[in-house]
């Protein structure tokens, strides 16, 4: 793991944990000055709390276990009090309870000797916001694509293409299904696929946009480097949303076609969606690549086929 990842996790899950601590305090002081009875209850069981210590440093060998029953059944019944004189005040039963952003670590990052999952999903995020920094990502919207640049069969297929991308980015979840954007050069794959990221980068998902043959060449240089490290494909196969755009473009080799059927594979097998840009037709993607890839396709991914003329020489021409 790129260690100044690890690091601005690390950085983040300690300010989450400070200020949710800094909020229970607050919530404490709040509930102290309103209800007093609530203060005397949490002296009681600070109290017991001491009692416990005292116990087990002075026993010595003696059975204790009775009296430590005991003093957890009386601390019990008097946090069941006092949740129940918050609820009269109106107040939520866990008011005075820690609050975490992840309940499992503390905000600590660590479940028991092994990295939390809400770390590596930290660290995955903050890695495909690395990669993407440099992208277009903000440069595309749903409401900056032009429809008037299709005319008659054109314009109503893109215009269900547009509805279609929108609804999918409002509605994605981990459940979405993937998608192969294929047709001519200029359409608005590129386009409809970084506004799709947009929405979805919105919505707490991490995502990875990226040219194929970038996303491959960075995949290759690590498999073939002295360290043979793995962080750029496992990357690739675990982040949200995986969004190659241009495939086909790429120098074709046996292990850019291997690490192609790879990627789709293995991220269909983890219920994990993508989005492919092509300029290839169905039957030159069947032409390029193994046919197992052409098979996954078809059978797992809702295919968009984008039709008009180019809309970057429409739009040269109309300036």
């Amino acid at each position: 793991m790129d260690s100044e990842i690890f690091d601005k996790a690390q950085a983040i899950l300690t300010n989450r944990r400070k200020r949710a601590e800094s909020e229970n305090e607050a919530r404490i002081e709040e509930i102290n000055k309103k209800i007093p009875q609530i203060r005397e209850i949490n002296d009681v069981l600070f109290n017991t709390g001491k009692q416990l210590i005292s116990i087990i440093s002075n026993g010595k060998g003696q059975d204790i276990s009775e009296k430590i029953e005991q003093l957890k059944q009386y601390n019990l019944g008097a946090q069941a009090m006092s949740r129940k004189i918050l609820a009269e005040h109106g107040y939520p039963e866990d008011y005075l309870e820690m609050h975490y952003t992840c309940p499992i670590c503390c905000d600590r990052g660590y479940n028991g000797s092994s990295y939390c999952d809400c770390f590596k999903i930290l660290c995955g995020k903050l890695a495909a916001d690395e990669l993407n920094k440099n992208s277009q990502l903000k440069l595309s919207d749903f409401e900056s694509f032009d429809l008037t640049y299709y005319s008659g069969e054109n314009y109503t297929t893109m215009k269900n293409i547009l509805e279609y991308t929108r609804q999918y980015a409002e509605t994605f979840s981990h459940q979405s299904k993937s998608i192969l954007m294929f047709g001519e050069t200029g359409l608005g794959k590129t386009h409809l696929s970084l506004a799709i990221a947009n929405v979805v980068l919105k919505k707490g998902f991490s995502v990875i946009y990226d040219s194929a043959i970038n996303i491959l060449r960075s995949i290759e240089k690590e498999h073939f480097s002295y360290e043979h490290s793995s962080d750029m494909i496992d990357l690739v196969m675990n982040t949200d949303l995986l969004i190659l755009d241009d495939i086909g473009t790429e120098y074709e080799s046996q292990f850019y076609n291997a690490t192609i059927y790879n990627i789709i594979n293995t991220r269909i097998n983890r219920s994990k969606p993508s989005i492919i840009s092509t300029n290839l037709d169905l039957e030159g993607i069947a032409r390029r690549y193994d046919r197992r890839v052409m098979s996954r396709i078809v059978s797992m991914y809702t295919c968009l086929e984008f039709r008009g003329k180019d809309v970057r020489l429409q739009n040269r021409n109309r300036i």
